[in-house]
């Protein structure tokens, strides 16, 4: 028995399953569309969201909070040239994504911070001081 590959594609399965992989490249939707992963975290204190995106700099991206909605996003254009006696080659590439995300009623939108070290863009999103879990207390009886 032969393994089955799923692939995600906006072509119904059937589709994929009649062609399979001998659709021809224009046909490919997959192809070039990419969307950096993204980690989000939840700890006492904040919330944290971890995008990675390697090959891009602090400047490239843009964050912005509007109706309690935060964007992530990034355009970076690429173009190499090279350029010998006998041809010359030009390649361009062009990069973009946003990212949106709504923020809980408990998130300090106020504070937010950001951060890009080693390909990871990290935004920390302190918690309001009355959603922070509080420390266990014991409650005497009368």
């Amino acid at each position: 028995m032969l393994p089955i590959l799923k692939r995600n594609s906006l072509f119904p399965s059937i589709v994929d399953e009649f062609f399979g992989k001998d659709l021809p490249g224009f046909l490919n939707l997959d192809y070039g569309i990419s969307s950096p992963s993204v980690n989000i975290l939840e700890s006492k204190d904040e919330f944290k969201i971890e995008v990675a995106a390697p090959g891009l700099e602090k400047e490239d991206f843009k964050i912005n909070l509007q109706n309690n909605v935060l964007t992530i996003s990034s355009e970076k254009e690429n173009q190499q040239e090279e350029e010998n006696k006998k041809f010359m080659r030009r390649e361009f590439s062009y990069m973009q994504f946003s990212r949106a995300f709504s923020l809980p009623q408990t998130a300090n939108s106020e504070q937010i911070n950001a951060a890009y070290k080693n390909g990871v863009l990290s935004i920390s999103i302190p918690k309001k001081e009355e959603a922070k879990e509080k420390p266990l207390r014991e409650i005497a009886i009368n």
